[in-house]
């Protein structure tokens, strides 16, 4: 073994035992390790030198196509999250399940339908916050769903041959570099969709156990403050004609329906079959990130008129909470007679009042000291009254910019372009990205800062850092070192080489990138196949599926990078149910590759 490879290992080890045992950031340790492969002084036979990789090696990560599509695809995300379409996705997709196990088949069932004929990294990256919001108004744990979504997609990727890079990789290999036949879209489906299924039951079956249960403490604590909001369904509503039960109106997380008044009836004990009509006026009490979420939930508009009157385009306001002080001027007056939107600029939407529930039409509470308004205003709001007398506290709510409904066509409009464009190869996945982000602000489906603000630079540079490490792994031998250790280990028998080989190439996918892991077992595969004098087709299915099927760690799978954050997750969480997945996927393959294509 070569210096090089030994470190490089030592690194690996590095990596694997502080995601596993400390709390450190995840980008921090790989950018450390990183630092380390490039300033580690080396002994030579000529002396020494410093660093296994180059800069340009290490580097090379951060200008990988795959890393940049990542980024620009949190842009044209922001578009669908901003103009409701995502909203849309989980209510008709996903729907309302009745427990974890359920939320996971309604998770892993459309996924793995779209990541067969899609790339996957869009679907997850669409998903991502999607399933964040399903999770809060179900009040499931995010870290019940994200892995999940994950392996669906990887699962789904093995079905078609088009379902992932990978299998595309090892495609053009077979043409370069063998006298195979050229393969078709559904070779790998005969080992892929079983292979899918078996992965999908098991995620059904065991995941609700093995998964963790993590929440942030914003769902576990309680607030104490409930606010009182009253929100109006509009002529034109989507929501006028379905009952209470049909808009997801029973079980909200964090508040409840008070009552509904239509006309001069008033509606106390609403059950949920009662047919919500157009000028129903609804009100709700709750905390404040569920009241945010009914501000902006589409069908429904706040019952103040105030805010149409405000000077700003809705899609560029935010919503402030402020506490009335003693000395406001419009304390002891209501809202309308102290003309709270012509003196602030604001429009109040919610009252919360030191556990007492306010009623009445949001205009006439009268506002009275210590009070907590909920108030949509321009973004510049907080910084002109942090320091009034007017109020004790102003502070902003983070994410809390109205959806703009109207254009949740525009956006879904944009998303199948950037699809079609990319699949049918008139622009590379990149490019394509590209243009549907420009889209999405040319349109007005998000802003600027909106876009800015919606990239998630942690992910970006544990992938990117990833691709370096990998690189060092392929460099400096060690990757060859642990492929040719377990091959040697196969012999004669063709079941064992295919074994081997899918063991192998398991194993590399999770410590370096998988287009590298199938690069490098190919040739030493192909090479088996002829010396035992075997047809090659077996090897290539299995490589295929070994290459994409990467459940073990966080660090060999896009995908699993990409949910590794929005989860909560810790190393261990991947080991603990990705581990049983890999032996699952390798049972599978190594069973059903020779039955469907001979040796």
């Amino acid at each position: 073994m070569s210096v090089d490879a030994f470190i490089v290992l030592l690194a690996l080890a590095g990596i694997i035992g502080m995601l596993a045992l400390t709390r450190i950031a995840p980008d921090a340790i790989v950018i450390g390790v990183l630092t380390f492969l490039l300033a580690v002084p080396v002994p030579t036979e000529a002396g020494w030198k410093l660093g296994v990789l180059g800069v340009r090696e290490a580097l090379l990560g951060f200008a990988n196509p795959g890393v940049a599509t990542v980024a620009v695809l949190f842009v044209v995300v922001a578009g669908l999250r901003e103009t409701g379409a995502i909203d849309a996705v989980s209510q008709r997709l996903l729907g309302r399940p009745s427990g974890t196990r359920g939320a996971i088949v309604r998770v892993c069932a459309p996924v793995w339908a779209m990541s067969a004929f899609l790339n996957n990294t869009p679907v997850v990256a669409v998903m991502i916050p999607a399933l964040q919001d399903w999770a809060r108004k179900l009040g499931i744990a995010p870290s019940k769903l994200m892995i999940p979504l994950s392996y669906a997609a990887i699962l789904g990727g093995t079905c078609t041959l088009i379902g992932t890079s990978t299998n595309l990789v090892v495609a053009g290999l077979v043409v370069d570099q063998t006298d195979q036949r050229p393969l078709r879209m559904f070779d790998i489906s005969w080992v892929g969709v079983p292979a899918a299924v078996v992965g999908g039951a098991f995620l059904v079956l065991a995941g609700p156990r093995l998964l963790p249960d993590r929440r942030s403490p914003k769902t576990i604590l309680s607030d104490p403050r409930e606010y009182t909001l009253e929100l109006l369904v509009p002529e034109g509503s989507a929501i006028a004609g379905r009952t209470i039960e049909q808009v997801g109106f029973r079980n909200l997380p964090g508040c409840f329906l008070v009552e509904v008044s239509r006309g001069d009836e008033v509606l106390e004990a609403v059950g949920p079959e009662h047919v919500l009509r157009a000028g129903d006026r609804l009100l709700f009490a709750g905390v404040v990130d569920a009241i945010r979420e009914l501000a902006r939930a589409r069908g429904l508009v706040p019952a103040t008129d105030q805010i149409f009157k405000l000077d700003s385009p809705r899609y560029r306001r935010r919503l402030f909470e402020a506490v009335v002080s003693a000395t406001c001027p419009i304390a002891g007056m209501s809202i309308r007679e102290g003309r709270f939107r012509n003196r602030y600029n604001g429009a109040v939407i919610a009252v919360a009042r030191s556990g007492e529930r306010v009623r009445g039409k949001i205009g006439d509470i009268e506002l009275r000291p210590g009070d907590v308004l909920l108030i949509e205003a321009p973004p510049g709001f907080a910084d002109r009254h942090r320091d009034s007398s007017d109020f004790l506290l102003v502070s902003a709510i983070e994410d809390s910019a109205p959806r703009q409904h109207t254009r949740a066509p525009i956006a879904a409009a944009i998303l199948v372009g950037m699809v079609a464009l990319a699949a049918f190869e008139v622009y590379s996945m990149l490019v394509a990205a590209m243009v549907a982000a420009g889209a999405m602000i040319v349109t007005r489906c998000c802003t600027v800062r909106e876009a800015r603000r919606s990239v998630k630079w942690p992910t970006l540079i544990v992938i990117a850092g990833a691709l370096g490490i990998g690189r060092a792994m392929d460099s400096s031998g060690a990757a060859r070192l642990i492929a040719d250790s377990v091959l040697s280990l196969a012999g004669e028998h063709p079941w064992l080489a295919l074994l081997a080989v899918c063991a192998v190439t398991s194993l590399l996918t999770e410590i370096i990138t998988n287009n590298a892991a199938v690069a490098l077992v190919f040739p030493i595969a192909y090479a088996a196949s002829q010396r035992l004098g075997v047809d090659f087709m077996p090897f290539v299915i299995g490589i295929m599926m070994s290459g994409s099927a990467s459940f073990a760690t966080p660090l060999g799978y896009q995908t699993n990078l990409m949910v590794y954050g929005p989860g909560g997750y810790a190393l261990t969480d991947f080991l603990r149910i990705g581990v049983p997945m890999n032996v699952l996927m390798l049972a599978v393959t190594v069973t059903l590759s020779p039955l469907m294509f001979p040796f």
